[in-house]
């Protein structure tokens, strides 16, 4: 293996890409590794597709490799290339938000709740959610992250300057919910709607909380990643498996 790189824009590790946490992995890997920020996926993947096509090239990526649209991209760009692609497939949100509980065959369609602006809220996410609840099916919401992010001011002076890291909490995902839900006459879900909060999902000290929106709007769930499920209907099994996370 020539180069390995290590994806840090649709996710980010556990350890988030401190130094010590790239450390060890390139002395289980034997390598140095290239953090891959958003830029560089995508702006200047079609170089790592040239290295590709001339030497072996890893491509790390938390969870799935399948669990995001820009890998699905990269694949499509390097078979174009007659690049030859091996996936090794691994565990995923998509497959551990089974931990709570849910059933996974009884989800929805997945949604993404970006963060907010004074001048960009999307609501578009609020239909997927209705369609989920209109046949009883529970709904995960995956939140926003946003890491190496130019601010606007810096784009407007034509000179890229980066914001902090931000992640998304659970209280936060609930608060702009309420406000679309507000907005679209609370049809869908409101503050007693049950959901299911987690954080840092599979390491030692993950979260797992089941109670109402307003039950969760103010609990503390800790450091990130967080993740939120609205939960449709229930089957006995999944009320019981309710009831040992409910919040106290």
């Amino acid at each position: 293996m020539q180069k390995v790189y290590i994806e840090a824009y649709t996710s980010i590790l556990s350890f988030g890409l401190a130094y010590d946490g790239l450390s060890t992995m390139e002395k289980l890997y034997g390598k140095s590794i290239i953090i891959a920020d958003r830029e560089m996926v995508e702006e200047k993947v079609d170089d790592i597709l040239i290295e590709a096509s001339e030497s072996d090239v890893a491509f790390l990526v938390v969870g799935d490799p399948f669990g995001a649209t820009t890998h699905t991209d990269l694949v499509i760009r390097a078979k174009k290339l007659i690049v030859e692609v091996k996936v090794i497939h691994n565990a995923s949100v998509m497959n551990a938000i089974g931990a709570c509980g849910l059933q996974l065959y009884r989800y929805g369609e997945t949604v993404s709740i970006p963060f907010f602006t004074e001048t960009w809220r999307p609501y578009s996410f609020y239909e997927k959610i209705q369609r989920n609840r209109e046949i009883g099916l529970h709904t995960l919401c995956l939140l926003d992250i946003r890491v190496k992010e130019p601010s606007i001011e810096s784009l407007c002076r034509g000179k890229k300057c980066y914001e902090p890291p931000k992640f998304m909490t659970i209280n936060v995902a609930i608060e702009q919910l309420l406000e679309v839900t507000e907005a679209h006459g609370a049809s869908a879900y409101d503050e007693n709607s049950r959901c299911v909060g987690l954080a840092r999902l599979g390491c030692e000290d993950q979260i797992i909380v089941s109670g109402s929106m307003k039950d969760l709007l103010h609990f503390d769930f800790g450091p990130p990643l967080h993740c939120l499920v609205i939960v449709g209907e229930l089957h006995p099994i999944e009320e019981e498996m309710m009831e040992f996370y409910k919040v106290k």
